[in-house]
């Protein structure tokens, strides 16, 4: 379709998130990660000295952590930029600093999901995300293709999860359809129900919004969610309706994809 092909690589931006999220709740049906109301300093507590002690893996899940980050993706100078193109992750997130209290505001930046990266790389004591990945999703999932996922430096580098998955849009399906089955493939549980449940529920509680949880985007309230990058990538899921929809592209162009996935949605209902 227009120049690609089923086994072309394209890159998730932001849908990364919320297979961070996905990684996030394997660690924690592993034990790795005790649970989301653990302070992230147990994991860096290099921020204990920047105030963080308050701030728990919910509060990063939901991105009211309350973090000083600009979002902007034109401000060659702001965050996000540094994030992006930098070579240190580790050392940006150790200079991150408060806002305001945690807890109390929804703001949407990537900062959060790179805090849940490092948190992540340190659970698994020595494995890389990547290789976690392989193990929790790309095996069992028998992805067609292969993936990468961009890292900020060749040596020891750190996968920036709160982009830069690369893999087919068919492999892309796959995580929906995951998803759409509470976790189940092909009768085998791959992560807890009970975690896909929890991240995809509405919960507005602590600063929460209707629209967001544990990095996933909840479009309407008919129990719906999906995973969405900034030029218009989509993972669209509707268990209710037994719904995957995959859309990639450049641009989001002049529709409001989220708007007609719904009213895809409303319509197989009839």
């Amino acid at each position: 379709f227009r120049g690609y092909e089923k086994q072309n690589i394209v890159p998730s931006f932001s849908m990364a998130k919320s297979v961070t999220s996905i990684l996030i709740g394997c660690a924690i049906d592993e034990g790795l990660i005790k649970s989301v109301d653990e302070p992230i300093t147990n994991y860096i507590p290099e921020l204990t000295k920047n105030g963080f002690d308050k701030v728990t893996i919910k509060h990063v899940l939901q991105m009211t952590s309350g973090i000083r980050f600009n979002e902007s993706y034109i401000n060659p100078f702001g965050h996000a930029a540094g994030f992006y193109y930098g070579l240190n992750l580790r050392k940006k997130i150790k200079r991150l600093k408060l806002k305001r209290e945690p807890g109390k505001k929804f703001q949407y930046t990537s900062g959060n999901t790179q805090l849940l990266g490092l948190i992540l790389e340190r659970s698994l004591k020595g494995r890389t995300i990547t290789s976690y990945l392989q193990e929790k999703l790309w095996t069992p999932l028998e992805m067609e293709y292969g993936a990468s996922w961009s890292i900020d430096k060749e040596e020891n580098g750190l996968e920036k999860t709160f982009c830069c998955l690369n893999a087919t849009a068919r492999d892309f399906a796959k995580i929906g359809r995951l998803y759409k089955n509470k976790g189940n493939w092909n009768g085998k549980q791959i992560i807890s129900q009970k975690w896909v449940e929890e991240s995809t529920k509405l919960d507005t509680t602590d600063g929460s919004v209707s629209y967001y949880q544990y990095q996933w985007w909840l479009p309407s309230n008919d129990g719906d969610f999906m995973a969405e990058g900034i030029l218009g990538q989509f993972i669209y899921v509707n268990p209710s309706k037994s719904i995957v929809i995959v859309r990639m592209g450049k641009n989001y162009g002049r529709i409001n994809w989220s708007d007609l996935f719904i009213l895809l949605s409303k319509y197989k209902s009839k």
